[in-house]
């Protein structure tokens, strides 16, 4: 990565607040519509699609930042697409989503960018826009304006309709106002851009690579193909069935509620983290706010349980949690309970006996009487170590990648006018 410097002179009303070495004066102010030559994709017919050929990306196929490779994909004959070849997506090109939810919700947000790095990604399908590169402009450095809280805050001015099905009009996006240097220094900041999200991508894949080793090492230990031997070279017991509720208490049975502590809904927890912590009087709470927490107990989510929203607690201190969640308080190893819960086969009993569509949900009673096999202490010991290990390396990363994520958000501020 190139060295970036702060700008020391008196701040003038169109330079960034942080700028690469031999570059000055002042950015040039102008409209989206004025650096940008655009397409609007085609409504191709679903009676149309097949198996193979070239991909139609529909605004479904689109992630925060790039193409889905492993959804399901719609594809229309190869002689058909060469009658549509100004829908075609090519390198330097940058997709913007007409249509989607609010833009607080991120992943499916009206109005997002992706910036397209390959040749022959597909066919644009409605509701989406496509740059193309026009002169002295390059795309790359567009797309860093598309990711700026500028831009965010402007989609929400313009976006239209409720929160999952929000619009904006081509008119409205064209008219975002923008400031844009010299094509030079487009592409220095570009480029330095570029260099961070390859950063972030690596970090990403390194913490999808540990999820998936993970993934593949608990098939294995919990269906018995991996054991692991004791201090003397032995194999440990043979693991027995048992009921969830022998295995631990559900839902233990409360002292009163402090007058005051932090309540844990079904919004606070998010893939294994507490991520909001909302101290409320109990005069104030929710008759949901019921279950009293102690260290090492664990909650699993009784709504939706695919989602695996689950929390091993390891905190000290007053937190009650809502209902929506079953506390489990292990009789013997908590961690090793908490690695059973987020087993295929655990949650495919789950859901079998789960009730409703739209919001399935088990019972206690039902949840209860789950049959797991459980090993001896000692193993279960063995294995809950060898798995919080792993975990452990994956929190790692997704720190790393959290602070590469807010040191892009940051740069974003500092590198636009």
């Amino acid at each position: 990565m190139s060295t970036v410097t702060l700008h020391s002179e008196k701040k003038k009303v169109l330079e960034p607040n942080l700028r690469f070495q031999g570059f000055e004066g002042e950015w040039k102010t102008c409209l989206l519509k004025d650096i940008t030559k655009y397409t609007k994709g085609f409504a191709f017919k679903s009676e149309d699609y097949q198996e193979n050929g070239v991909r139609i990306v529909r605004v479904s196929d689109l992630s925060v930042d790039s193409i889905k490779t492993e959804n399901e994909k719609v594809y229309i004959d190869e002689h058909k697409s060469k009658l549509h070849e100004k829908y075609k997506l090519k390198s330097g090109n940058i997709i913007i989503t007409t249509v989607g939810s609010k833009p607080e919700m991120i992943e499916s947000a009206v109005g997002r960018g992706i910036y397209i790095k390959d040749n022959d990604e597909g066919l644009l399908n409605q509701n989406m826009l496509k740059f193309e590169n026009i002169k002295n402009v390059d795309n790359a450095y567009v797309i860093g304006l598309i990711n700026s809280k500028k831009y965010q805050h402007y989609m929400k001015s313009i976006a239209r309709g409720n929160a999952n099905q929000a619009n904006i009009t081509v008119v409205d996006l064209l008219q975002f106002p923008i400031s844009i240097p010299t094509l030079p220094e487009q592409q220095k900041i570009a480029s330095f851009l570029s260099a961070v999200d390859e950063k972030t991508q690596q970090l990403s894949r390194k913490k999808e690579l540990l999820e998936q080793y993970k993934k593949g090492v608990m098939q294995q230990l919990f269906s018995g193909k991996l054991r692991f031997k004791d201090e003397n070279g032995k194999d440990y017991p043979d693991w027995e069935e048992k009921k969830l509720g022998e295995v631990c208490k559900l839902n233990p049975k409360n002292s009163l509620l402090p007058s005051s502590f932090v309540y844990i809904d079904l919004e606070s927890v998010v893939d294994g983290q507490l991520l909001k912590e909302t101290r409320i009087n109990l005069s104030e709470a929710p008759s949901r706010a019921q279950r009293l927490l102690s260290c090492e107990d664990i909650l699993f989510q009784m709504v939706r349980p695919y989602q695996k929203n689950n929390l091993f607690f390891n905190k000290n201190g007053e937190y009650v949690a809502s209902t929506g969640y079953a506390q489990l308080r292990a009789k013997e190893s908590s961690m090793f309970l908490y690695q059973l819960i987020h087993t295929a086969d655990f949650i495919n009993k789950v859901i079998d006996r789960c009730t409703g569509t739209s919001y399935p949900a088990i019972n206690s009673t039902d949840l209860s009487n789950i049959e797991v096999s459980f090993p001896s202490l000692p193993e279960q010991q063995k294995i809950a170590h060898f798995l919080s290990g792993i975990d452990g390396k994956i929190e790692q990363v997704n720190g790393e990648l959290v602070k590469m994520q807010e040191f892009k958000k940051g740069l974003l501020q500092q590198l636009f006018v």
